[in-house]
C-alpha cells in the first residue's frame, strides 16, 4: 500500500476513534448521575412533604426548611418560597403575620381546607405508588430466590 493511502487510512481511523470517543463522552455527560436521580425524585415529593409538615402546625419558612433537613431533604430558600407562593395562589396554603421579639414580623404559613383535601389525595396516591414499587421490588426478590 502506498504511503499516502496508509496515511489517509490512519487519519480516517483516528477520526473515527475521535468521533467514537466524543459519542462516549456525550453519553456519559447525559447519563443521569446518582445525585441527579435523587434530586429529581426529591423534587417530586417536596410539595407532599411541605403539606405534611404544615398539616401538623403552622410554620415560618426557616422552620419548614429545618424540618425538611431533618428528613435529609435539603432545599434552598428560593425553591421553598416559589413552592409556598404557588400553593398559596392555588388556595392550599395561607399565611398570617406575627410579631417577632427579635426583629420584623414573620410570615407563618398554614394549610387550608383545600390544602388538607389535596394532602389526602396525595397521601392516597403515595400509598398506591409505594405499593406499586414494592410489588416490583418484591417480584425481583422472588425471582432471585427461585434461581
Amino acid at each position: 500500500m502506498p504511503a499516502t493511502k496508509r496515511a489517509q487510512g490512519s487519519k480516517a481511523l483516528n477520526t473515527n476513534k475521535k468521533n467514537h470517543l466524543s459519542l462516549i463522552n456525550m453519553a456519559e455527560k447525559t447519563k443521569p448521575n446518582d445525585s441527579n436521580i435523587r434530586s429529581q425524585m426529591r423534587k417530586g415529593i417536596l410539595e407532599y412533604c411541605v403539606l405534611l409538615l404544615l398539616s401538623r402546625t403552622r410554620a415560618y419558612p426557616s422552620d419548614i426548611i429545618n424540618g425538611l433537613k431533618e428528613a435529609d431533604l435539603i432545599v434552598v430558600e428560593g425553591t421553598l418560597y416559589t413552592l409556598l407562593n404557588r400553593l398559596r395562589k392555588e388556595g392550599k396554603l395561607n399565611y398570617e403575620w406575627e410579631e417577632s421579639p427579635k426583629g420584623p414580623p414573620r410570615k407563618y404559613y398554614f394549610i387550608t381546607p383545600e390544602g388538607e383535601e389535596t394532602l389526602r389525595e396525595m397521601s392516597d396516591a403515595w400509598d398506591e405508588i409505594v405499593a406499586n414499587v414494592n410489588h416490583f421490588r418484591n417480584l425481583k426478590s422472588q425471582e432471585n430466590t427461585e434461581l
